[in-house]
């Protein structure tokens, strides 16, 4: 069926990940291991190159992964009994999730080995002086945690409804980064009062109850926190 507009189109899009996260034990490890690497990547003197190789490695695994499961479930479909054929489809795409896994092993591997021992100071000392690093793994963190999140909740589209609201809690992630980032009033007020009104917008539009935003915004909120209280230092 054709999607009807681009909310439609992101619904699914969104659904599908979702769905591979919540049924597949893989993608929760992924999802873990991506999570896990941002993370580290906040110790690493990493160039901007590096970052964008490590960030196409987590993506190539996670579109892999997912391919694979929709050829799995495909199969599944056409073909409901053993057959050799189904067999060597299965093995191919996981074939492919399995290389692409050992090129981010091998990616990870070039990028952060050296660096373990030599810069893991040096790189704690740059990231608090580069919040714009912090803030950037802060919202791809709570983005997938409001995903995973949502994967264990019955929601049937994720752009409209769920615990927690997504909107919220990238929107007070940003506000949280602005405050503590640029500590300066006008601007932690001009971004509050945007963030309340798509709050509210969501809340008039019924797509979102109270509850719904309240634990988006506590969770976007305390996310971003937690990293700049770790990484961040005003010097």
């Amino acid at each position: 069926m054709k999607n009807k507009n681009l909310i439609d189109s992101f619904n699914n899009a969104i659904s599908g990940v979702i769905h591979a996260i919540r049924t597949e034990r893989n993608m929760k490890f992924h999802v873990v291991a991506a999570v896990a690497v941002l993370i580290a990547s906040l110790f690493m003197k990493l160039t901007r190159v590096e970052f964008i190789i490590v960030c196409f490695a987590i993506s190539l695994v996670f579109i892999c992964e997912m391919i694979n499961t929709a050829i799995e479930a495909l199969v599944d479909i056409i073909i409901d009994i053993y057959h050799p054929k189904a067999k060597i489809i299965k093995d191919v795409a996981a074939g492919a999730v399995l290389i692409s896994t050992l090129f981010a092993l091998i990616v990870a591997y070039f990028i952060f080995f050296d660096k373990v021992g030599s810069e893991l100071e040096t790189g704690l000392v740059r990231i608090q002086q580069t919040p714009i690093h912090i803030t950037a793994v802060a919202l791809v963190v709570t983005v997938v945690i409001v995903l995973i999140l949502k994967a264990f909740s019955k929601i049937t589209t994720p752009l409209s409804g769920g615990i927690p609201s997504g909107h919220a809690a990238i929107s007070f992630s940003i506000t949280t980064a602005l405050a503590l980032w640029t500590q300066n009033a006008a601007i932690t007020i001009l971004s509050l009062i945007i963030s309340l009104m798509l709050i509210q917008s969501r809340l008039e539009g019924k797509i979102h109850n109270m509850l719904e935003l309240v634990t988006g915004a506590v969770l976007g909120f305390l996310i971003t926190l937690l990293l700049f209280q770790v990484f961040y230092c005003n010097v």
